[in-house]
């Protein structure tokens, strides 16, 4: 009896570390899908009763493709980010990620634009096991990016 508590105890205090790898490679595969262009993509990464805040709020996913609709242009700017911090939450189907991002865009004079931020996302767990983002939001548009801001956006998370 002591031996399959202390075996499951072990097994529970696994359990974060592998979930957090879970959300950032689903974080991670959430921004490709808006590298990629890919709208379907993109929106099987946002729960059905998503909130995403920017100037406005769009709510559940119908809005938040029309939010979203530059990344889906293909003349439009292209955005990129990746998860720095990630916390899960104990029950491990609740987390929330924060990061940089960084828009680019071509100007009128075809020259290359940058704006960074950080995002902020809240992702949870579905009843199929998925992650998917709940709420949704970002800031520092026009921030300078440190040194560690660049190596994390530049990063590739190994994922399964």
């Amino acid at each position: 009896m002591i031996t399959e508590f202390l075996f499951a105890m072990a097994a529970l205090a696994q359990l974060p570390g592998h979930v957090r790898l879970e959300v950032i490679c689903a974080e991670t595969g959430f921004s490709r899908a808006a590298e990629a262009r890919d709208k379907s993509s993109f929106l099987s990464f946002v729960d059905p009763d998503a909130r995403f805040i920017t100037d406005r709020i769009a709510r559940g996913r119908d809005e938040i493709a029309e939010a979203w609709s530059f990344a889906f242009s293909e003349d439009g700017p292209t955005i990129r980010w990746r998860p720095a911090v990630v916390e899960v939450a104990s029950d491990g189907n609740v987390a929330i990620s924060r990061g940089p991002y960084r828009l680019t865009r071509i100007d009128e004079n075809g020259d290359e634009q940058q704006s960074w931020g950080h995002f902020i996302s809240t992702w949870r767990r579905n009843n199929n096991g998925q992650w998917q983002v709940l709420f949704d939001t970002g800031g520092d548009n026009a921030m300078v990016p440190s040194e560690q801001d660049i190596s994390v956006l530049e990063s590739e998370p190994v994922c399964p």
